[in-house]
């Protein structure tokens, strides 16, 4: 049983007094983020995070790393993936903590996720290419490194061929939805990704429900699919949001029986918005994924 009794909930950073910081979120450079699971770790230590989650998107490659990282500096450290998947037609994220990279389960649905990964890269780069946008899936290899490219490497190479002038004109001009570039692929099913995280003796968290493109009412049908199924917990707070989208995703995570889970969804050391442990604190009123995992704070 892992153990931190301190004596106030998680909160943000904070000079004046002890805070547990849970960050359950987070990216290196296996998948889109720009820091190596050492770095990422850290980043953490220095953010004063206490705990934290790698959830790489469909890999488990920089666990190893980042847990031993996290080790040698004191961290506490759980196990993340982020699973993509499909629901009602729409692309979503279902992160699993504290699941066992030893699981067949998982390592078979990794091995399904990367193909997948792997053809929607050389379908994006030929669509770019058709564009005149240059020799792209090479480059776009360079940027990735270790990974396998996602749609925000096609958007930093974008960016640094001087094609447009942010990752977020990227998106909104060759990678977005109904651009040049948007490939639809079949990821699995919400429902399969939960599975395969219950198998790996993991927990569902429906990653960050209020930043997809979907109206409340829709967002709550995702919610309340999502328990149904199986799920979890939901993420409350992802990154730095208004406090009254707090106490409305509290609400609803209630309301559907979830656990409240909480992090920053770092990528890179240039968004403060989503920088490692800069989100609110969970309200009174959640409970806490962490429990579930074995912590208390």
């Amino acid at each position: 049983m892992n153990s931190l009794r301190l004596k106030s909930i998680p909160c943000r950073f904070s000079h004046s007094r002890l805070c547990v910081i849970f960050d359950l979120h987070s990216h290196t450079t296996r998948s889109d983020g720009i820091l190596s699971p050492e770095a990422l770790m850290s980043r953490a230590k220095a953010r004063n995070v206490s705990v934290i989650a790698v959830t790489d998107h469909d890999t488990i490659a920089g666990l190893s790393a980042a847990r031993q990282a996290a080790c040698e500096l004191g961290l506490g450290f759980i196990n993340g993936i982020e699973i993509s998947t499909l629901w009602r037609g729409a692309g979503v994220h279902v992160v699993g903590l504290g699941v066992a990279t030893d699981s067949p389960a998982l390592q078979e649905a990794i091995q399904l996720l990367q193909q997948v990964r792997a053809d929607r890269a050389v379908a994006i780069a030929a669509k770019l290419e058709k564009a005149g946008l240059g020799n792209v899936l090479p480059e776009v290899q360079r940027i990735a490194g270790d990974a396998l490219p996602g749609r925000l490497h096609f958007a930093r190479y974008l960016v640094k061929r001087g094609s447009v002038n942010s990752i977020q004109r990227a998106f909104k001009q060759y990678l977005g939805t109904g651009k040049v570039a948007d490939v639809k692929y079949q990821w699995p099913d919400m429902t399969r990704a939960i599975e395969w995280i219950h198998e790996a003796g993991g927990v569902a968290v429906l990653a960050h429900p209020a930043k997809y493109d979907f109206t409340r009412s829709k967002m709550c049908r995702l919610v309340g699919e999502f328990a149904a199924a199986g799920g979890d917990a939901m993420e409350v707070v992802s990154g730095y949001q208004d406090a009254r989208l707090t106490q409305d995703l509290a609400r609803i995570a209630t309301a559907n029986g979830l656990l409240a889970s909480c992090g920053s969804d770092f990528h890179a050391p240039d968004q403060p918005w989503q920088e490692l442990g800069n989100f609110g604190s969970l309200p009174e009123s959640c409970q806490p994924v962490w429990r579930r995992l074995g912590f208390e704070a």
